[in-house]
């Protein structure tokens, strides 16, 4: 991290510090995680474990009034000693992904830094900020939505020069209403950027309200564009992801490849097994809403060809009293697409039809009876429903 004094600190809470300290050197929240040097922030239930903190070798603990506003103006203030170009990207679907497709581009040929896994919300954002060295040049930061004024909130301390919207659905519809709002939530993004900023944005209708800004640059994503080089996977919703990482590099001037692309996706995303008895796997359980699911069985169908299509599906969480009627959305999908196998998990998962539990861990136990040689069995749902004790059981 950028160095900080701790006089900077002081306002934002109770500080304790070494006595030889002066500085701080990086910054965590989990005291197993401090290296010398460090600043640890007491997020909730932090305050009972300062003490370990200091011990691991901790420059400094901070117990905040505020723990989100603490962390927000450390985190802004590394923003303000950088002089990297930042990145914020945000989305329905595909963000965490996006990321590490543009991780894998700029990470080859400059000093890149991008959020962990998706560490995109109040601690996670601010966690990556201050991960920034003082010669780091590109920032790439994944940036939350669960409602109205969010987006705004992460960007006032990231303050990127390039806003990235992958696409707009029904995502936490719960907290937001309509997916006319989830653009407008999502705009707040394309808000920040200061001006001769990039907005990197598919071709949505319901984005165009926002995309007028004179003093800003409006980069629309072709959807069929082809790809300059070769990847390391095939999934059609990965490939589109790819097209806007191509179109951010772009904006970076970072030189794309002109072979092959390698990515190391995040845990739970294009992750696929083989299992005994020639089945193949698909876990793609970290979380889902109509359109991430969508594109999953879009992607069981073209990877099982001829194959037996097995899928495990959970419900579809935050989509308030629209909830019901995605769900049956998908079911009607499934039976248009023959899949010969459909095990349900969760109250909303009855409308997929098959076979039903209301626990992912009833179903754990029960789908490797389900299963034959030569399947391919799809495993998503929303990460509350728990799926992933199904592909543990399948993987043991």
């Amino acid at each position: 991290m950028i160095p900080l004094e701790l006089e900077a600190l002081e306002p934002l809470g109770r500080l304790v510090a070494r006595p030889w300290a002066d500085s701080v050197t990086g910054m965590q929240v989990d005291s197993r995680r401090i290296s010398e040097g460090d600043l640890f922030v007491a997020v909730g239930g932090g305050v009972d474990f300062v003490e370990h903190a200091l011990a691991r070798g901790a420059a400094a603990a901070l117990v905040p009034h505020d723990a989100f506003a603490a962390l927000a103006a450390i985190a802004g203030r590394v923003r303000d000693r950088s002089s990297a170009r930042f990145v914020g990207i945000t989305g329905s679907t595909g963000k965490t992904s996006t990321k590490d497709i543009l991780n894998a581009i700029c990470a080859r040929q400059r000093r890149t830094i991008a959020n962990e896994g998706n560490y995109n919300t109040e601690v996670g954002v601010p966690l990556t900020v201050c991960r920034v060295e003082p010669d780091t040049e590109i920032v790439i930061t994944e940036l939350a939505m669960r409602g109205p004024g969010q987006i705004a909130w992460l960007a006032g301390f990231v303050r990127p020069d390039i806003a990235v919207i992958t696409n707009i659905g029904p995502a936490h519809l719960e907290f937001v209403g309509t997916v006319e709002d989830v653009a407008r939530a999502k705009a707040e993004l394309i808000d920040s950027l200061p001006a001769g900023g990039v907005a990197v944005v598919p071709r949505e209708p319901l984005l165009e309200p926002y995309l007028g800004r004179p003093d800003i640059v409006v980069t629309r994503v072709d959807p069929d564009a082809p790809l300059p080089f070769a990847t390391s996977y095939s999934s059609q919703h990965q490939l589109a992801n790819t097209r806007f990482a191509v179109a951010v590099a772009a904006a970076l001037r970072v030189p794309v490849p002109t072979d092959r692309l390698d990515v190391e996706f995040s845990k739970g995303r294009e992750d696929e097994r083989e299992l005994p008895g020639g089945i193949l796997l698909l876990n793609d359980c970290y979380n889902a809403n109509p359109l991430s699911m969508r594109a999953a069985l879009d992607q069981l169908v073209a990877r099982a060809g001829d194959r037996r299509r097995v899928v495990v599906l959970g419900d579809m969480r935050e989509l308030g009293r629209a909830g019901p009627a995605y769900h049956a959305e998908i079911g009607e999908l499934l039976r248009e697409l023959g899949v010969e196998r459909v095990i349900g998990v969760g109250e909303l998962a009855r409308a997929y039809g098959g076979e039903w539990f209301a626990t992912a861990e009833e179903a754990a136990a029960r789908v490797p009876e389900l299963l034959e040689p030569g399947d391919v069995v799809l495993v998503k749902g929303s990460l509350a429903v728990g799926l992933a004790v199904v592909v543990e059981n399948l993987i043991a």
